[in-house]
């Protein structure tokens, strides 16, 4: 019996295909675009993300789903795809920025961190007997006086950006970004367009439950994930615009 062409292509061992593809890392971009979507956002005084957990079971204990994370104390990370995957890629990144504390007395910087994670990554489309991680992340940080937002691709590709989103709702969001993005902006206003373009991506099914939000904040240099009690304000705030909407339609 003769295989289909692309099969020989596609097993354990990570090779070319004829026309250039590696359908490995192919099919590690579609586990990140069935994930939850995650957004990232520079503003004018710091860098947010957010992340709508899309919890499917309502036994489920939403805290215990986590998809943002703390890196260092100026870094946070959101991830789409592959939980197991970006938790190995977050504990990774973790002993490199320690690393780095003890190597040099200095906090690494948020491009070197990203760069860090995407060579390693890129490692796992080289070889056999391994597969590509079936994650990326938004890495945000703040390095010296600017905020900072890079993706990182499951082939290892790097790339900053001023707003992006990965996952499941990624071309609504960036739709939204691409209309109402500014880069005078601050966090408030950041946060706010981020829950407005999750909340299209969502087609309205927005809960303060499932939502996470992370910031980095220039004046303080410090990573902190927002209370449920602030998550709540803003969700309020863009339930409140829409219904307006709503009724005008």
């Amino acid at each position: 019996m003769q295989m289909a062409p692309q099969m020989g292509y596609d097993r354990a061992i990570t090779v070319f295909s004829p026309d250039g593809r590696l359908f490995q890392v192919e099919y590690a971009r579609e586990a990140v675009k069935r994930g939850t979507t995650a957004v990232g956002i520079k503003a004018a005084d710091g860098v947010v993300l957010l992340v709508d957990k899309r919890i499917t079971s309502r036994l489920v204990e939403a805290e215990s789903i986590e998809k943002i994370f703390q890196i260092d104390d100026h870094i946070g990370a959101a991830t789409s795809g592959l939980v197991a995957d970006a938790r190995a890629l977050v504990d990774r990144a973790r002993v490199e920025a320690q690393v780095n504390r003890v190597s040099y007395d200095e906090l690494i910087g948020v491009e070197v961190i990203s760069k860090k994670i995407c060579d390693h990554k890129q490692t796992y489309t080289q070889y056999g007997g391994v597969r590509p991680y079936g994650t990326a992340l938004l890495i945000a940080g703040v390095d010296d006086k600017k905020p900072r937002l890079f993706e990182t691709d499951p082939s290892g590709a790097l790339l900053e950006y001023k707003a992006t989103a990965i996952g499941a709702g990624r071309n609504a969001v960036v739709e939204v970004f691409e209309a109402d993005y500014r880069e005078d902006m601050n966090i408030e206003a950041a946060i706010l367009l981020g829950m407005d373009a999750l909340y299209k991506a969502a087609e309205g099914k927005f809960d303060a439950g499932t939502l996470e939000v992370g910031v980095v904040s220039l004046l303080d240099k410090k990573f902190r994930k927002l209370e449920p009690e602030e998550v709540g304000n803003y969700v309020q705030q863009i339930l409140e615009k829409h219904k307006g909407t709503e009724n005008k339609e």
